[in-house]
């Protein structure tokens, strides 16, 4: 199945450059288009995209608020932030109102179709300055001395789930990994995600670097 996408951007030359680049990807489809916050809300109810190229200068309403109000009505949707900004405000902002990707527009072509690919599998993908204002971020978070690593009633095998998880693994990589099923993979993420009060794969992985679970 093709991954369904909806371009929003309010500049007509970017969405046509866009349309031509992902056209002729084999596993993408363009279902739609639009230049602004208004139109992207009536657009996802229409053509019910995979994922969403988002850009945050809106003539309406800004990128931020379209993707918390689009995320609320359609949480299934996936949302990847496309955008001039690459400043920690923006950034935070967006992947707060349920950005599953955040691009800045000067990244190449290989690392956009790379990030719509991840979202559309349910991944998180962030480019590399991106996510080292993540990292960043929360490793300034102090810690009291000595604390020690709870993992908030996590079963061994939801741990080692959420090692991988957090690792950008999918469902089906940590299947093979663990021999289980991916359909037990899901059940354990659910019970992790549901147990940590998180609600996103970049909430997961923040909350993974803030334990030392993994590295940054």
């Amino acid at each position: 199945m093709k991954i369904r996408l909806l371009l929003v951007d309010d500049h007509a030359v970017v969405r046509t450059g866009l349309k031509m680049l992902l056209g002729g990807q084999e596993d993408m489809e363009i279902v739609g288009e639009a230049g602004s916050a208004a139109e992207a809300l009536t657009e996802a109810e229409r053509v019910g995209p995979t994922v969403i190229l988002m850009d945050i200068g809106l003539p309406d309403k800004t990128g931020i608020e379209a993707t918390r109000i689009i995320k609320a009505k359609f949480p299934d949707v996936n949302i990847v932030a496309l955008t001039i900004h690459e400043d920690e405000e923006y950034f935070f902002q967006m992947l707060n109102a349920g950005a599953s990707g955040y691009v800045p527009k000067r990244a190449a072509p290989e690392e956009l179709i790379t990030a719509i690919r991840a979202a559309a599998s349910g991944e998180v993908y962030l480019y590399p300055s991106m996510a080292k204002l993540l990292v960043r971020d929360f490793l300034n978070v102090e810690r009291p001395a000595g604390e020690t690593i709870d993992l908030d009633g996590l079963t061994d095998r939801e741990q080692e789930v959420l090692t991988k998880l957090a690792e950008g693994a999918s469902n089906n990589e940590i299947a093979d990994a663990l021999v289980i099923s991916p359909k037990t993979v899901e059940r354990h993420r659910e019970n992790i995600m549901r147990k940590l009060s998180l609600h996103s794969r970049a909430e997961l992985v923040r909350y993974a670097i803030r334990k030392g679970i993994i590295k940054a």
